[in-house]
Parts: C-alpha cells; sequence; structure tokens
C-alpha cells in the first residue's frame, strides 16, 4: 500500500510519515515488533526501554532520531553513551535509516559523528565525558544509550538541555545492578514511561540459544543480560530488600538476620 500511495500521490505518503514513524520502518526493511510500534508511536516526554540484549532498541532510537530530524526542522538531536564508541555506533543505525530513505532531505554535513541537514537540523554523537557536552542547549530530542552506565554526575548535567525546548528524553539500556538514576527511575514515579522487553519475549532468540547462554553465564549474569533484572551485586551480604527492611520497625532483627544466612 505504501508502494502505491508513494507512486500515486507521494505528499500523502509524507504527510502519513510525519504523522507515523511506524511507517518509516518498512521503508529501511524493518518489520517492527509491536513494543517498537508503541515506542515510536509514542509521545511521552520521558521513555524508558529495559530491554535485553539484542532486542533492537538501538535500530528503534536510530529511527526515531531521523524521523525528528525530517519532520521536526531545525531540530537538535543529541545521542549520548558512557563512551564516544558506543554513540558512534548508535549514529551508524540514525545513518542507516537516513540512507535507506533515501536521504529525503539533502545533507550539509554528513560524517562519522553528525548529521546536518538543510533543514537546520542535527543529530550529533556524543561521547560520555560531563565536561564536553554541557555546551548544548535547545535539545528537542535525547537518547541516551547504555544507560545504566552512563554515571549520575553525566546525566544531571544533560536533563537541563531538554528544559527550554522542552524536549523528549529516551533512555535505554539493560540493568546494571541496583544503583544509580537509571535504577532509581524505574523504582517509581510517574516522570517516566517504562517498557520492559525480556529475551524470552523476543521471537528471534530461540530458547536453546537462552538455555546455553545461562549454563554459560550463570543465573546472575543471565537474569540482567536477557530478563531485565535489576540484581544485587554477586559479593553483597546483604539484599536491598533485606536492608530496607532494617528501617522497618515491624521487622524483627532476627528475621533479618535469618535471611542473610539462608
Amino acid at each position: 500500500m505504501a508502494d502505491t500511495l508513494e507512486a500515486t500521490n507521494p505528499l500523502a505518503l509524507d504527510l502519513a510519515r510525519a504523522l507515523d514513524p511506524v511507517t518509516l520502518a518498512s521503508k529501511i526493511g524493518l518489520e517492527p515488533e509491536p513494543w517498537q510500534e508503541l515506542v515510536l508511536r509514542s509521545r511521552y516526554p520521558r521513555v524508558l526501554l529495559n530491554c535485553h540484549r539484542q532486542a533492537g532498541k538501538s535500530t528503534i532510537a536510530g529511527l526515531l532520531a531521523v524521523h525528528v530530524a525530517l519532520y521536526q526542522p531545525g531540530s537538535l538531536i543529541l545521542l549520548l553513551s558512557p563512551a564516544q564508541r558506543q554513540s558512534q555506533e548508535l549514529f551508524k543505525k540514525a545513518i542507516h535509516a537516513y540512507r535507506a530513505l533515501g536521504r529525503p532531505v539533502p545533507p550539509e554535513t554528513e560524517n562519522r559523528l553528525a548529521l546536518e541537514l538543510e533543514n537546520g537540523s542535527r543529530i550529533v554523537s556524543l561521547p560520555g565525558q560531563e565536561a564536553t557536552v554541557r555546551s548544548f542547549s535547545n535539545v528537542r530530542l535525547l537518547v541516551v544509550d547504555e544507560a545504566a552506565r552512563v554515571p549520575d554526575e553525566l546525566y544531571f548535567s544533560v536533563r537541563p538541555m531538554l528544559a527550554v525546548s522542552k524536549g523528549r528524553l529516551v533512555a535505554m539500556s539493560t540493568p546494571f545492578g541496583r544503583r544509580g538514576w537509571w535504577y532509581d527511575a524505574h523504582r517509581g514515579g510517574a516522570e517516566f514511561e517504562r517498557y520492559e522487553v525480556k529475551a524470552t519475549d523476543c521471537p528471534r532468540i530461540s530458547q536453546a540459544f537462552l538455555e546455553e547462554e545461562k549454563a554459560t553465564m550463570g543465573d546472575w549474569w543471565w537474569r540482567q543480560e536477557y530478563m531485565c533484572e535489576f540484581m544485587d551485586a554477586a559479593t553483597s551480604a546483604f539484599t536491598v530488600e533485606d536492608i530496607e527492611k532494617a528501617f522497618d520497625s515491624e521487622v524483627k532483627p532476627w528475621d533479618l538476620l535469618s535471611a542473610a544466612w539462608m
């Protein structure tokens, strides 16, 4: 249907794509899963994607970045990761989507770190260093990859970039222990729209592979990498739940000691 519309009424197709980012997916050879469609169509200002490894979250984030750049002229889209190399990998997803779409808005600059379009939009890949990212402002979309490994000081230094523009924040990661802003963001509050995608729900990953991975890496790593669980440090004597119970007047001290030795 999209091919027919493109041939007979390209303006109508362009309008459809402007209104619905999912319509871009088939053009880049992607058949989005239901959760990916929900993310692409979400208008929520703060989104958390707690997804297993190889879930396709980077592909969706790259497509979302390109959609904003194409259909919201003058937008600044920042791609942030703990390291420049990781940001560049995410940027490659965006560039792939842009090229697969046929470069519908011509580029003024297109290199390994940035894409600047004739409509004034920019997609910029950033390193995970607080001192080098503070100069940006008026950000329309901020994508934070490997968010569980982004330090608190970096995260809190980039949030003000969204203040004037009323921009969106999309953060994605697998868990990395019960610590930091990423873990805190998942514990509660209405600020975020949250998605959780486990590997057992992914049709592209076989049960046999998951069983092999669990046997190889052990239960602790497997539950984080594939089941999206926030795990206590393997060396912890007490779980987070035990520590929280220590401040509950209704819990008896010997209950905590019993839990620690079980």
